[in-house]
């Protein structure tokens, strides 16, 4: 399966940087800044199409064309973002991820974070590690929260939402990307300690996978579970920085 998904991104990642040449079918969804293209719905569509095929009693949860709920995590599901970062893509065509996990009764067993147009591939399993591409990478360092940069939501830090200035005023600093896969790859390199934002299931599945083989913590912000079932708070970091966000600001 791992090879075989492998090549499904490639494939995948092929298609969309030759899209970048044409013009793209941009419309809105919620808002002005919430963006849908041809290409996300046509990348998901090439991939919902590759499962179907090859694992016909598999079911999907997916960003677009009504695949965006499901009942329950019972079983084998595939957990796809087609294109994440859409702004990104449209805007700068580039800082943008392919994410893919697999779930097998509610527990990640594999997550794909591909980064297009850097031909970067972060990926790995449960009990197996963490690469990138063919290399293994070593588990980021346990960092407090006043020795690292955090990955952090624009709105949320500007408004101050669950203390999310002040946190990162704590930090060394925060990062803004827009992309949620580029935020998570930056956790898995080591760059930063944690991330804060408001996410839709698709957005971390991927990324829960791997964090949780270099040992994060994750969970909304509050502390709970995520419930894979809509946009939430959200809530990863070293397990020193976690601690430390969840008693100095959270539930203080």
């Amino acid at each position: 399966m791992i090879i075989q998904i492998k090549e499904w991104l490639k494939e995948a990642a092929g298609y969309i940087q030759v899209s970048l040449t044409n013009k793209l079918l941009v419309s809105q969804k919620s808002n002005r800044k919430d963006l849908v293209t041809n290409i996300d719905e046509e990348t998901q569509a090439f991939f919902i199409k590759k499962i179907n095929q090859n694992y016909p009693n598999d079911r999907i949860l997916a960003e677009e064309k009504g695949f965006d709920t499901i009942e329950s995590l019972a079983g084998r599901v595939w957990i796809i973002d087609p294109i994440d970062g859409t702004m990104n893509f449209v805007m700068e065509q580039e800082n943008f991820c392919i994410m893919i996990a697999v779930y097998e009764d509610g527990v990640g067993q594999l997550g794909f974070i591909y980064d297009v147009m850097k031909d970067e591939l972060y990926w790995g399993g449960r009990k197996q590690g963490v690469f990138l591409n063919d290399q293994k990478l070593q588990q980021p360092k346990d960092t407090a929260l006043s020795k690292g940069l955090l990955g952090m939501n624009a709105y949320m830090y500007g408004k101050n939402i669950y203390a999310a200035g002040e946190i990162g005023h704590a930090s060394m600093g925060i990062r803004v990307s827009g992309c949620a896969g580029i935020e998570l790859i930056a956790m898995l390199k080591g760059n930063h300690i944690g991330y804060i934002s408001n996410l839709s299931p698709w957005d971390y599945a991927a990324g829960l996978v791997l964090l949780n083989e270099f040992g994060y913590k994750y969970s909304n912000i509050e502390g709970k579970p995520l419930a894979f079932a809509k946009r939430e708070y959200f809530l990863a970091a070293t397990p020193t920085a976690y601690a430390q966000i969840q008693k100095d600001f959270i539930r203080n």
